[in-house]
């Protein structure tokens, strides 16, 4: 039963929810009530209840004074807070001592029972993980002597010992060795973890594969030996139950390397298999479980030459076409996930691409992007190879499209303000501007209806018809052939009104009458 302590200095609401609660029915008892908090706190140092459940509001020490002093001497006491609708606001702050559960007053006993009921189980789920804990460390002391585990530990990492030194310790430690074929485990704890973790790991697979011949930890690893008696099926369930019981009750996952059957004696050729199996976490990535078939010995293939364009990424990331580059960049990896080379030569390659890419920035990216490189070269798997990689060259990639679009806008600004200087002059052209700032036309054309959404000479054509409506205003008595003249349009007059007529819906005479 989880001991429950109440605290209100409202007689009538405290008095209430002592009465309609069925507290035996929720695990629990209510072992007293107090009216305030200094009150409460004494009564906690001498009966340790397990759940509080308190008004927010007290004279002397209140509710949230009351979770301080107690969250600093009794973490594991759990709060259910009665707040009034303009404290809840106020109310929040006890969320960093994880009080999560927050009742309105006056509160139903729905919801009050509710609560109740989650932390109750909270606390039991908690139970069950400390007790899992508990029989782990217990386990842990009844394992195999520790002679016999470091006999098989000797045997399996040490080179010196060979078939004679299996035979006398097999008979002196009982572990037969004529005709028994084995099979290695080699685990791998992804993450930062604790070392009391390993024999988590070790202790979880020998209750799966029940009384393995070894188990032990070795070089950071678990390593455990069977029996080549189960099929690969059941062989790959117990793997994997292996790994859901670690990460759900730790949250880091495994990587396993499975040998091939041996005789027990190359047990030694068997775990430098395993070894090399786990290099290949850095193809499979964090979390396989690697075997020969996943693995290229030397010798067994012609490996093809890397076959990258280093041109075709860096024009991409120079035209700030972030699609381009971040497709060529996947093809590179997935062709290196394919070839599987040495380690160190696929590194080798990844380090050139970076170097090529951090090319294209500025001094100052340069050497914040360099001091990244110590980080990126310890990269465990490619995938986190891959990930920085294409980070890295996004952030240039749109940093070029953004100076792009920035060299775009000045340059169609230019255009506009000559526009606005010379559009009276029938001879301004797309040629003509393009030769005074030194670009070619047709580029200043596409980047122009880029930006501004229509061609050049539509912009021109609407910017001197805007010019003679300003002048209709200004004087109604003007000429069409004058304004013609005024807006670039020369002694073409014609061609003004017929231009003049399809933008406005009038000719100019007729605008003229438009009251």
């Amino acid at each position: 039963m989880y001991k429950i302590l109440l605290v209100d200095d409202e007689f009538i609401i405290s008095d209430g929810i002592s009465s309609v609660v069925n507290w035996s029915q929720l695990g629990t008892e209510l072992i007293g009530i107090a009216q305030e908090g200094l009150e409460a706190l004494s009564f906690i140092e001498q009966q340790r209840p397990d759940i509080i459940i308190s008004d927010i509001r007290m004279p002397g020490m209140d509710g949230l004074q009351l979770i301080e002093a107690v969250a600093e001497k009794y973490p594991d006491v759990s709060f259910i807070l009665l707040t009034g609708f303009t404290e809840f606001e106020y109310a929040k702050t006890a969320m960093q001592y994880g009080v999560k559960h927050y009742l309105l007053k006056p509160c139903s006993e729905e919801h009050l029972v509710q609560a109740i009921g989650e932390l109750v189980s909270e606390k039991r789920e908690w139970t069950d993980q400390e007790r899992f804990v508990q029989s782990i460390q217990y386990n842990l002391e009844r394992v195999l002597p520790h002679a016999k585990e470091y006999f098989l530990k000797e045997l399996v990492s040490n080179r010196t010992y060979g078939v004679k030194e299996w035979k006398y310790f097999g008979e002196l430690f009982d572990v037969k060795i004529q005709d028994q074929r084995v099979r290695l485990l080699l685990v791998e704890i992804e993450g930062d973890h604790e070392y009391l973790h390993l024999f988590a790991v070790k202790n979880i697979a020998e209750d799966i594969f029940h009384n393995p011949i070894l188990s032990t930890t070795v070089g950071g690893h678990v390593l455990l030996m069977m029996e080549d008696k189960l099929s690969e099926t059941q062989l790959f369930h117990n793997i994997d139950e292996i790994r859901a019981t670690f990460t759900r009750y730790y949250h880091d996952d495994l990587t396993i390397a499975l040998s091939e059957p041996g005789d027990l004696p190359q047990a030694r050729q068997l775990y430098m298999q395993t070894l090399v199996y786990l290099n290949y976490r850095f193809y499979l990535g964090e979390g396989s479980l690697i075997m020969k078939r996943d693995v290229y010995s030397p010798g067994e293939r012609t490996l093809p030459e890397f076959e990258y364009d280093p041109e075709r990424m860096a024009t991409a990331i120079k035209a700030g076409h972030w699609q381009e580059a971040g497709t060529e960049l996947n093809r590179v990896f997935q062709l290196l996930a394919d070839l599987r080379y040495d380690i160190s030569q696929t590194k080798s390659y990844l380090i050139q691409i970076f170097m090529e890419m951090i090319r294209l920035s500025g001094s100052t990216e340069i050497k914040r992007y360099m001091d990244q490189l110590p980080g990126m070269i310890e990269s465990s798997t490619l995938h986190s190879f891959q990930q920085f990689l294409l980070a890295v060259a996004k952030e240039i990639t749109l940093r070029r499209y953004e100076q792009h679009r920035s060299r775009q806008s000045q340059m169609v600004g230019s255009v506009k303000q000559i526009v606005e200087k010379r559009y009276r002059d029938e001879t301004l052209t797309l040629q003509s501007i393009a030769g005074e700032i030194y670009m070619n036309p047709d580029y200043i054309g596409k980047m122009f209806k880029k930006e501004t959404g229509e061609k050049f000479t539509n912009y021109v054509l609407s910017y001197r018809i805007q010019r003679a409506l300003e002048l209709l205003e200004q004087d109604g008595n003007c000429t069409v052939s004058w304004l013609a003249e005024q807006t670039g349009f020369g002694s073409n007059w014609p061609y003004f009104s017929k231009m003049f007529k399809k933008y406005t819906g009038f000719s100019p005479s007729e605008y003229k009458k438009v009251p």
